[in-house]
């Protein structure tokens, strides 16, 4: 049993910003080497500049869209499962 007295590593709000930070500094990182690095394309819109960046972004945006659209069908009240035991 973890002790109430001990704190995490994100509780320093110093700590969340580096990793903020780090994070910020590898997507940078990462769209500037789509200037060097040459990529085997299949398809010709795959040849433009960001559009990985631009993909996963979209992709991440569309799964949110979604999810809560299938929380709509999916949820359940909270007292869902002590109905039947009446």
């Amino acid at each position: 049993m973890a002790d109430k007295d001990q704190t995490h590593v994100f509780d320093n709000p110093r700590n969340v910003k580096r990793v903020i930070w780090a994070l910020y500094a590898l997507c940078g990182t990462s769209a500037l080497l789509d200037f060097v690095i040459h990529r085997h394309v299949d398809h010709p819109w795959e040849s433009t500049v960001f559009f990985y960046c631009i993909y996963g972004f979209v992709a991440c945006v569309l799964l949110v869209l979604a999810a809560k659209e299938m929380r709509k069908v999916l949820m359940r009240d909270e007292d869902y499962y002590e109905k039947d035991a009446d």
